[in-house]
């Protein structure tokens, strides 16, 4: 990846490498984080995301290239005099400690005035809205009060980054996705820039501004959640973030407003150009909102239409998903809203079913 300009971004990471015995770990990543800006690092495990966040707070050191927060190159500043603080999975909290003691631990050892230490722990406790439960210990806590803790401890000491590894990893799904804009609220109301870790494509969805999407140590793209999702660059992107079919094929007509790309299933017309060569490889991608479904010939359309059979259904409350068998056995997946209480679909399993999509649904890919 290129580098960066370094007089844009208030945290910028410029050609960043870090090798472990030879192995690469992160290569060659460029990054620019505005300030105040809540970013995250998306990728599965052994991407490299993990090791990028620890160079970022100083527990790792850079193989080569630059880590700059505010103006200031801090890749060779050890861990506890950078400007950071890291809020871990695990939340480290301390188990002897009760919650206010916790949260007072940071400032206790900078040697804060004792008053000054009592003010600011009251206005985390506050923020985080655990006035009541600062003389508990942490078992005494849930897991997400435990986690807003954590958040708490980390936000005391006034960090100019704050770094969340897996933040809500602990915590099960239906807390996860509570807390998820509980953590974002608190951050934007304090206005810290915050760069975060996770394995979860909804978690980054939901908290992110910006989405860097990392695979084998390097950043593949960066965007908000909508570029992601709706202009994925490549198909490692479009596989990984939410669900996606793609067609494998090639370009066959590439013109400023319109291209077709021919798949074995026939011809999948796009309505925008890709400045490409006629006859490369080509997948288009689309998404299984994006589908519409019917047991009888929709009349006005002409392009993007295909046939099927149902081979399985799932109810999922919100919406329904169909598998459809396409002849020669590929299958697609297809979801459809369900806006009302009663049975709206009258399609079922074995059903023949047609399929299609505007031609403006579909992303084509050439890498």
């Amino acid at each position: 990846m290129a580098g960066v300009n370094l007089s844009e971004g208030f945290l910028r990471t410029d050609q960043l490498v870090k090798r472990f015995d030879g192995v690469v770990a992160v290569d060659d990543v460029s990054l620019s984080i505005n300030k105040g800006e809540i970013f995250a690092l998306l990728g599965s495990s052994g991407c490299g995301k993990s090791t990028l966040l620890r160079m970022l707070a100083g527990f790792e050191t850079p193989t080569s290239g630059a880590v700059v927060l505010g103006g200031v190159d801090i890749a060779s500043m050890p861990p506890y005099e950078r400007p950071i603080n890291m809020m871990f999975q695990s939340y480290a909290l301390f188990p002897h400690l009760n919650i206010w003691d916790n949260i007072a631990f940071g400032l206790k050892r900078e040697g804060m005035p004792k008053d000054q230490i009592a003010a600011r722990v009251e206005e985390m406790l506050k923020l985080v809205q655990l006035e009541t439960f600062a003389k508990r210990k942490p078992h005494q806590l849930s897991g997400g009060q435990q986690q807003r803790v954590a958040l708490a401890r980390s936000l005391a000491k006034k960090p100019k980054l704050l770094l969340l590894d897996e933040p809500l990893g602990a915590l099960d799904k239906k807390l996860r996705e509570r807390t998820q804009f509980e953590l974002v609220n608190i951050l934007e109301s304090v206005g810290v820039t915050c760069v975060m870790v996770t394995h979860d494509q909804e978690e980054a969805m939901a908290m992110a501004s910006r989405i860097a999407v990392m695979s084998h140590g390097r950043v593949l793209q960066v965007g908000t959640p909508r570029e992601i999702y709706e202009h994925p660059n490549c198909r490692f992107v479009a596989d990984f973030i939410g669900n996606v079919n793609l067609f494998e094929g090639e370009l066959t007509v590439d013109e400023v407003d319109r291209c077709e790309v021919t798949i074995s299933q026939g011809v999948v017309n796009v309505g925008h150009g890709i400045s490409g060569s006629l006859g490369m490889a080509a997948a288009v991608a689309v998404r299984p909102e994006k589908i519409h479904i019917s047991k009888s010939r929709p009349e006005d359309v002409a392009v993007n239409l295909f046939t099927g059979r149902v081979k399985e259904i799932a109810y999922f409350g919100s919406y329904n998903t169909f598998i459809v068998e396409m002849q020669g056995g590929r299958r697609i997946k297809i979801t459809e809203t369900n806006t009302t209480r009663h049975e709206g679909s009258a399609i079922t399993w074995e059903d023949d079913v047609f399929f299609w999509w505007d031609d403006i649904a579909p992303v084509v890919l050439t890498q």
